[in-house]
């Protein structure tokens, strides 16, 4: 089964003017697990990112994380897309390259179980649906765009589709969202509340499209943070705790470079050697 990871560096140059692009240390050790483990599962994976997202993963050594390659697609992402807003357009851009069937899963995000059975004969599949809440998903009145690009016309009851992992069959489907979703991105230049634009153009979107196709929620948001599941990991919610504790940062990156060289220790070889991850193994 193919899969692919994105990053795209625009929204971290947008925040941080006149620095070096960087990943925190969980976040290349979570990329590493996901990538590696996807693999072991019998999958292939591709890295799609930009330029800057490309040399920084090459200087570092961590190439050898994608068999299928580091592809830089992403360099092209039209400069009217607000980076700040639309902090994940990356992925959408990546999943309209990408040859299907294939899975879209973020870097924070790993597969411990093969899923691939599991995916026959559905049209499209994600992790989780997710709860309308009017602070994250408002009505169509909450947002500005200079077009009319026929949103009345969707079903807004459909409950959304976190695409932390998603999956796409039907060429049909994923052409539709990826074309709608980048409309979106390029039709609201008054856009300032990144969280409602993004997971609307990302994952609201979705559902309201598939909602005639045939899909797949693989999980819920209760049993994804269960301690009793072990087909997924992932991180999302965490982040922040890590940043503001550096010992529940510590912890779990130790955690994270023990499953890498008890399983994965050719390419633990490479990884161990970064220099802001030296400590952790």
């Amino acid at each position: 089964m193919r899969a692919f990871h994105s990053t795209w560096t625009r929204p971290f140059f947008a925040r941080n003017q006149g620095a070096s692009f960087s990943m925190e240390p969980f976040e290349l050790l979570t990329t590493a697990l996901s990538a590696l483990q996807w693999r072991r599962l019998g999958g292939s994976i591709t890295m799609v990112t930009d330029g800057a997202g490309a040399a920084y993963y090459r200087m570092l050594g961590l190439e050898v994380l994608w068999d299928g390659g580091v592809r830089t697609e992403l360099d092209r992402i039209p400069a009217g897309i607000d980076p700040c807003v639309y902090w994940a357009a990356g992925k959408l851009f990546a999943l309209q390259q990408m040859e299907l069937p294939c899975v879209m899963i973020d870097t924070d995000f790993i597969v411990w179980h093969d899923i691939a059975g599991l995916l026959q004969g559905y049209d499209c599949a994600a992790i989780h649906r997710e709860e309308i809440v009017d602070s994250i998903y408002p009505s169509l009145e909450a947002f500005s765009f200079n077009a009319d690009l026929g949103l009345a016309e969707l079903d807004w009851t459909v409950q959304p589709l976190n695409t932390a992992l998603a999956y796409f069959s039907s060429k049909e489907l994923r052409d539709r969202y990826c074309k709608m979703a980048i409309q979106i991105m390029r039709h609201s230049p008054d856009a300032r509340d990144a969280l409602i634009y993004m997971v609307f153009a990302e994952q609201r979107l979705l559902a309201m499209l598939a909602r005639t196709y045939s899909v797949l929620e693989l999980s819920s948001v209760e049993a994804l943070f269960t301690s009793g599941q072990k087909l997924f990991t992932h991180i999302w919610g965490f982040k922040q705790q890590m940043r503001e504790c550096p010992e529940a940062q510590d912890a779990f990156c130790r955690r994270c470079a023990a499953r890498l060289t008890r399983d994965f220790p050719a390419e633990t070889s490479v990884i161990r050697r970064i220099p802001m991850l030296k400590s952790y193994f």
